[in-house]
């Protein structure tokens, strides 16, 4: 027979099963994102404006490429993850589902889009 007291069920625990972990994964990634998305700025302002042979040339190589693929992946993750949240708070039943499926779709829609105009822009 196990013994658990409220304190021990409750530890981790929010109302969402899993507010913790989304709590962690958020703070984590805006940590990430803080250091690479001025960086990809950077990058994508200097080419803003070029040719489609300049930029064809700058995301040929790895670092613009990469880095522009890790800002995609990323932070399309960290919206999906914070809509999500959102969605949490301030929605019940089955708007709740409704709009969490939409959430996701569309982050790994956009994600999908992103990453395939990447490689045909890289490659």
């Amino acid at each position: 027979m196990r013994f658990l007291t409220d304190r021990k069920r409750a530890e981790g625990r929010g109302a969402a099963k899993a507010g913790t972990e989304h709590h962690w994964y958020m703070q984590v990634s805006s940590v990430g994102l803080a250091f690479i998305v001025p960086a990809f700025i950077f990058v994508f302002g200097s080419t803003l404006g070029g040719s489609y042979e300049e930029v064809t040339a700058t995301f040929s190589r790895p670092f613009p490429a990469i880095l522009t693929a890790l800002v995609l992946v990323f932070g399309l993750q960290h919206f999906s993850k914070g809509a999500q949240m959102m969605i949490q708070d301030y929605t019940r039943k089955s708007t709740r589902k409704v709009l969490m499926m939409l959430v996701i779709i569309l982050s790994y829609g956009l994600t999908a889009y992103g990453l395939f105009a990447l490689a045909k822009l890289a490659l």
